[in-house]
C-alpha cells in the first residue's frame, strides 16, 4: 500500500516504508533499526530509518534481516 506517500509493506501492524531520493534510498523499518546499529554504522541513520547511498550496492542481505526482525516485533499485536 501507499502510506505517508511512500510504498509500504504491511503484515498486521508491521510497516516497512521505502522511498527514492536524489542521493539515497530511504528505508524506514521503525523500531527494528536499534537492533542493527552496528551493522548500519556505515550509513546515515536515525531512530527509525536509514539512508543507503544511491551510488553503492544495496545491502540486500542486511535489508532482509531487518525486515524479518520488524515482522517479529509485531507478531501477536492487534491491527491498527
Amino acid at each position: 500500500m501507499i502510506s505517508y506517500g511512500m510504498p509500504t509493506f504491511i503484515m498486521g501492524r508491521n510497516r516497512v516504508y521505502f522511498a527514492a531520493y536524489k542521493n539515497h534510498i530511504g528505508f524506514y523499518p521503525g523500531g527494528a533499526i536499534a537492533s542493527f546499529k552496528e551493522d548500519l554504522s556505515a550509513y546515515k541513520s536515525t531512530k527509525g530509518g536509514v539512508q543507503f547511498p544511491i551510488n553503492e550496492p544495496l545491502p540486500t542481505a542486511l535489508v532482509s534481516r531487518i525486515v524479518k526482525a520488524r515482522m517479529k516485533q509485531n507478531v501477536g499485536k492487534k491491527k491498527e
